[in-house]
Order: structure tokens, then sequence, then C-alpha cells
């Protein structure tokens, strides 16, 4: 499986008990649609390794306690810690016109509204604090918060982002 064709369900944070359970991290706005699945994808060594599980039970807000088939000790559990999860894109649910999931945003245009175009999306951080969207701008990367009172509108149909960007943002990786 290619990771284009992938989003990041979540990692793996740590091992539990000593029968080759791990505790995963879900980064999803909506963890119990996800807790009928029967396979994941692993990132190891920059590949994406399809792993089956014996089971995965949501414990509380994006915690859940999974077993993957054929790990069953510490030791074998432990290899797996800080590995990323993926899952296709075609298990994303589908979304309204007005909503829409941060991979879908980038190469698309953004769009000031005093300022005028800024540039294209070309990469989403996705931060503990704060998502970031990475648009280049005059050859440099600006970082722009996705925050409802920065981010006006979606069109999906046009592949445009608006925003109203706070005074002096840009003036801060323009200068030299």
């Amino acid at each position: 499986m290619n990771k284009d064709n992938c989003f990041q369900l979540g990692y793996i944070a740590k091992v539990h008990g000593l029968h080759g359970e791990v505790s995963i991290v879900l980064d999803v706005d909506y963890p119990e649609d996800y807790e009928d699945i029967k396979h994941i994808f692993v990132e190891q060594k920059s590949r994406l390794v399809p792993l089956f599980l014996e089971h995965f039970v949501l414990q509380h807000a994006n915690k859940v306690l999974a077993k993957f088939e054929e790990y069953d000790s510490v030791e074998a559990a432990s290899n797996l810690v800080g590995s990323a999860l993926y899952l296709p894109l075609s298990q994303l649910e589908e979304l309204k016109d007005d909503q829409y999931y941060y991979h879908e945003l980038i190469g698309f245009e953004v769009l000031d509204q005093n300022i005028g175009q800024i540039g294209e999306v070309k990469v989403i951080y996705d931060l503990e604090t704060q998502d970031l969207l990475g648009v280049e701008h005059k050859g440099r990367e600006v970082l722009i918060p996705l925050q409802d009172g920065i981010v006006q509108k979606v069109d999906k149909a046009e592949k445009k982002v608006y925003c109203q960007l706070p005074e002096g943002l840009l003036d801060i990786y323009l200068e030299d």
C-alpha cells in the first residue's frame, strides 16, 4: 500500500500488559467510526506493513487498546511503539460539501481577503498544539493556522481556501 493512498489514523503509544497488547492514540474526530476495523497498515522503515487485529477496543476519548495477530509478547509489541498507523483513503467517511479533510487542501490556492493571492498549500502540519497550512509565498514557506477566525471558507469545487490573515503574519516570513 502506498502512503499517498492512505491517511494517518494515529500511532502506537506504548506496550500494554505482557501479552503483546498496545495502546494506540487516534488522530481522528470520531474514533468510534473505526471500532470495527480488522486490519491496519503500520509504518515500519518507511514502508506500510499490513497487520491484522485480534481486537481494537476504544477505551476513552481517542485512546484504543489493541492486539495484533502474531504479536504475543512485550518484546514483539515493543518494536511497534512509535509507529504511525494508516488506513486507505477509501475508508474515510464522506463529508458534506462545507466539510473537508486536511489532506484534501494540498494543492489548493490560498487567498486573503485583503492581500489577495497568497500561494498554494504544499503541506499540512498536524501539531499537538495547532494545525497549520504550509503555503508557498514568494519563494518562502508561510505557516497559516487552521483556525475558524483565520480560515473563512474552503471551496472544494474551486480548490480555494479563503482566509483573513492576522496583520503582519506574512511580514514575519518575508523579513531577511
